[in-house]
């Protein structure tokens, strides 16, 4: 979580445990299938005051496994991605540059359709990542901004 806060900062699990209704919203915004109704984020902490989200995402991309490391702001924007593990040909991994597109972007705003630039011959990987920021953004829209 180093990664997500920085070191000073007290890290706080935040285990969801999604009702049928929470998952068939979160699907509808997110517009993909959720693999479990258990969904953990990470809450990172300074002197009490929430510093952000942060949600670990696996995926497979065409048969190789790729993690994601989402981070959200308090208010539930998209601050960052940093990938953890890629294990298809590394000319198909989106960039951190492509990635900052995707940051501050409504949730209905991010896909190829609206806001967000492809990846020419890696469009496998850019749209399951772009699925996973999704997933994390619906998550927290429907658990934690609609319940304040």
């Amino acid at each position: 979580m180093e990664l997500a806060f920085g070191m000073e900062t007290q890290v706080e699990n935040l285990s969801l445990f999604l009702k049928d209704d929470e998952v068939q919203r979160i699907q509808q915004l997110a517009r993909v299938k959720l693999d479990s109704s258990l969904f953990t984020f990470y809450v990172g902490k300074n002197a009490g005051k929430i510093l952000g989200y942060a949600a670990i995402e696996s995926h497979k991309v065409r048969t190789k496994p790729e993690t994601l490391l989402i981070v959200l702001n308090p208010q539930g924007e998209l601050i960052q991605v940093q990938t953890l593990a890629f294990h298809e040909p590394p000319e198909y991994q989106p960039t951190a540059r492509w990635y900052a597109q995707l940051f501050n972007l409504p949730l209905d705003e991010l896909s190829f359709r609206a806001k967000v630039q492809g990846i020419s011959g890696a469009t496998l990987s850019s749209r399951a990542a772009i699925d996973s920021v999704r997933k994390v953004l619906a998550v927290y829209q429907v658990t934690i901004a609609e319940k304040q």
